[in-house]
């Protein structure tokens, strides 16, 4: 069976379900409706649908079928008129059968007291409503460092023995010396310290002074530089984009609190590698791009997870300065207000940056690994999370400063040396071109007396002649 290409559109209503199905035998469709279950089938075609809110079948629901174009029009009215379905762009999530989503332990409620249905109720709402404390340093994890062989990496931390299998392309990968091996406590240190070598004061310093390609670099507007102010922009997806989305793997994930802030802290971390990759190229690619957001991703090129809003964009900027080509402090900056943006603009935004990730990476040899580590499940995930829950996320990452000294690579003396060596050099040169004028000025003295002494003589030797010829006349 193939699953065909559909479109969710929606009115007070109803839900609209267009179905690009060109090949279907249109006498053998079938349509099922129930709750919040949709169900498609004309040979060749099957599309099952897990809906965001339930549907009915009143009598009021329609069907057309354009022969021209092949497209199937259904019209369903909603259960609740004037309820707004969400995430009706989120392809994975709709697709997602009822079966293969995880569920809480399966316990059997055998009767529920009326004051414990009113106290779940509130405690519902109460985590709806909770503000999240992005700052709040966690450390998820820390025991099985001491009960697993092999270390854990990837989405969650839910994979190992990946690089196992690809000893020799491992550096080509990963920074990580050892994934395999290598502690999750150890690896921020030896990130650290790797980074800390390969900082380059001049080439830090040429970017700051040498800074016109920089500055036209950051007058750049990608995409989403308005979307979090102007609500009428709207995220479209291309249909490689929803290709992409429709064969993504069909799975919900159970998570504890303190790794879903790890996910999101790492999200950060990811989108700061590509916003970096968009503004220097100025949206286009290039054979670079792969390299530049692993690079610049702690999470992708060192395994790394995060506890902090802080700790993240330390690290963001501490690789920004390190390896790209262009290491400027005001674009690094730039680049993080690209990465509020972008949350800002919601969980479509977010989920059009990594399907382009998945794209970029996946013709980057080898590293595609890293779909398979991250992005293909952070495509998934980022379809079930909240809007709220991201701008959160976003405001928490605009009320975070940085300053130079927490980078860790004294840059203020850096720059203060550097001015000063500037001025040094500039006082130097007043010193000698007022050196070389007064050479020239003695010079010319001296040619002018050598130019006297030379007239005087010639004079002389005239007038010898002259008393001469006057005694040959006489004579």
């Amino acid at each position: 069976m193939l699953t065909p290409d559909f479109q969710l559109k929606q009115d007070e209503n109803n839900l609209t379900i267009i179905i690009i199905a060109p090949h279907a035998r249109v006498t053998d469709t079938e349509i099922f409706i129930e709750d919040d279950e949709f169900r498609f089938h004309s040979k060749p075609y099957f599309l099952r649908l897990c809906l965001p809110g339930n549907i009915v079948e009143n009598g009021h629901e329609k069907a057309n079928y354009d022969s021209s174009k092949g497209i199937f029009t259904i019209v369903v009215p909603k259960e609740s008129p004037g309820e707004m379905f969400e995430g009706l762009d989120m392809l994975t999530s709709l697709l997602t059968p009822k079966s293969q989503k995880l569920k809480k332990p399966v316990i059997e409620v055998i009767k529920k007291d009326e004051d414990d249905k009113v106290e779940e109720e509130a405690h519902s709402e109460e985590e709806e409503e909770e503000e999240f404390d992005w700052h709040v340093e966690q450390h998820p994890y820390k025991e099985k460092e001491l009960l697993l062989d092999s270390q854990t990496y990837g989405f969650a931390n839910q994979k190992s023995g990946i690089f196992k299998r690809l000893q020799d392309e491992v550096y080509e990968i990963v920074d990580l010396p050892d994934p395999e091996h290598c502690p999750p406590a150890d690896r921020r240190t030896m990130r650290e310290q790797a980074e800390t070598e390969k900082f380059d004061p001049d080439h830090y310093i040429a970017d700051l002074y040498d800074d016109d390609a920089i500055q036209q670099i950051m007058k750049y507007d990608p995409p989403w530089c308005y979307m979090s102010e102007n609500k009428d922009i709207t995220v479209e997806f291309t249909d490689k984009e929803k290709q992409k989305m429709k064969n993504l793997p069909k799975k919900e994930y159970l998570l504890d609190d303190a790794m879903v802030t790890t996910l999101y802290l790492g999200l950060i971390d990811i989108l700061f590698g590509y916003a970096y990759n968009v503004r220097i190229n100025e949206g286009d690619e290039n054979v670079e791009s792969g390299w530049t957001i692993c690079k610049l991703s702690a999470t992708l090129s060192w395994l790394e997870t995060f506890s902090s809003v802080s700790d993240v964009v330390r690290s963001c900027i501490r690789r920004s300065l390190c390896y790209p080509l262009y290491r400027h402090w005001d674009l690094s900056q730039t680049v993080l207000q690209d990465v509020h943006n972008i949350l800002a603009a919601g969980k479509q935004q977010v989920l059009k940056c990594l399907l382009d990730i998945h794209s970029i990476l996946g013709s980057s040899y080898p590293r595609y690994i890293l779909n398979e580590l991250y992005i293909t499940d952070y495509c998934v995930w980022v379809q079930t999370i909240s809007n709220k829950r991201l701008k959160t996320l976003a405001s928490a990452l605009e009320k975070r400063t940085i300053s130079k000294e927490d980078v860790g690579f004294e840059l203020e003396f850096i720059e203060t040396n550097s001015a000063d060596t500037e001025k040094g050099d500039s006082d130097t040169e007043e010193v000698l071109v007022g050196s070389l004028k007064a050479v020239s000025i003695n010079q010319a003295g001296s040619d002018s007396d050598d130019d006297s002494e030379e007239s005087d003589n010639d004079s002389s030797e005239d007038s010898d002649d002259v008393i001469d010829d006057c005694r040959i006349c006489t004579e």
